[in-house]
C-alpha cells in the first residue's frame, strides 16, 4: 500500500508553506519522497522551514524560495528558480490566502474586495499557468488548491472571502476539464475550522470555539495533518483518478446544518 503514496522524485511547489497548513503539506510530501519548495513572503521563515524539513528527512528535501503571491513577477520568479533549479514541477499546492475584512459585505471597501478576489483567485490562477506548461508536456501533473468550507456556503461576516473560495472550487472544475486528456489533475480541499495562525481569532475565542464544535459531528476542530494527509492522497498514485473535485474536511460541520 506505501507504493499508493511514495512521491519519490517528484517536485513540488507549497505556497504559503512557512507555517500552517501549508507546512503541514510540505513537510508531509517530503516524507514520502516529494523535493519540496518553501514559498511564502518572508525569506527567513522559509529558510528556517526548508532547514527544520531538511534535518527531519536527513536529505536535501526543501528549498526556499520565497514569493508574494500578489506580484505576478514575484510568482513567475518561483516558477523559473524551481524550474531552473530541478527541471521540472510535478505538484503544486496553491495554500496561500488572505482575508483583510471582517463582516457584512456592505461594508467591504473596493480595495479589500479586490485584495481578496487577487490574492485568492487570480493568483492562483497565474501561479497554475505558470507551473502548468511542464505537467502538460510531460502528460504527468496534479494541482491542489486550498479553498474553503466557506466556498460551500453563506456567512455573515467572511463573505467575500467565501466568494474567492467558491471561484476557487470552480477554477479546479474547469482546468481539469480542460486538461484532463493531458492527465493533469486539479482538485480542491475545503477545510472547516482548522488550528492555525491565520484562524487563531475563531478558535481562540472560546465563545466561538464552543458554537463550532457544539454543531460539528466530531465535536472538535481540525489540526493541520489532517489536512495534509488529503493533499498527500491527492497528489500521489492513490489518487490518481480524482480530478475536478473537492475533498471536504471539516469534522462533519456542513452535513451537520
Amino acid at each position: 500500500m506505501t507504493s499508493l503514496f511514495d512521491l519519490t522524485g517528484r517536485v513540488a511547489i507549497v505556497t504559503g508553506s512557512s507555517r500552517g497548513i501549508g507546512r503541514a503539506i510540505a513537510e508531509r510530501l517530503a516524507e514520502h519522497g516529494a523535493t519540496v519548495i518553501i514559498s511564502s513572503r518572508k525569506r527567513d521563515a522559509c529558510a528556517e522551514t526548508a532547514a527544520a524539513i531538511n534535518r527531519a528527512r536527513g536529505r536535501e528535501a526543501a528549498k526556499p524560495i520565497p514569493a508574494n503571491i500578489s506580484s505576478k513577477q514575484e510568482l513567475q520568479r518561483l516558477v523559473d528558480e524551481t524550474n531552473d533549479a530541478f527541471g521540472r514541477i510535478d505538484i503544486l499546492v496553491c495554500n496561500a490566502a488572505s482575508n483583510p475584512y471582517y463582516g457584512p459585505m456592505a461594508g467591504i471597501s473596493d480595495d479589500q474586495f479586490r485584495k481578496i478576489l487577487e490574492n485568492n483567485v487570480l493568483a492562483n490562477h497565474w501561479l497554475i499557468q505558470m507551473a502548468a506548461p511542464g505537467m502538460l508536456e510531460r502528460n504527468d501533473g496534479s494541482i491542489v488548491i486550498i479553498s474553503s468550507i466557506g466556498g460551500l456556503k453563506g456567512s455573515p461576516v467572511i463573505g467575500a472571502y467565501n466568494v474567492s473560495k467558491a471561484a476557487d472550487i470552480q477554477l479546479a472544475r474547469n482546468l481539469a476539464v480542460e486538461w484532463g486528456k493531458h492527465n493533469v489533475r486539479v482538485n480542491c480541499i475545503a477545510p472547516g475550522l482548522i488550528r492555525t495562525d491565520f484562524a487563531r481569532a475563531l478558535w481562540e475565542n472560546p465563545q466561538t470555539l464552543k458554537a463550532v464544535t457544539a454543531r460539528t459531528p466530531l465535536g472538535r476542530i481540525g489540526e493541520v495533518d489532517e489536512i495534509a494527509g488529503a493533499a498527500v492522497y491527492l497528489v500521489s498514485k492513490a489518487g490518481s483518478f480524482m480530478t475536478g473535485q473537492t475533498i471536504v474536511i471539516d469534522g462533519g460541520a456542513t452535513i451537520a446544518g
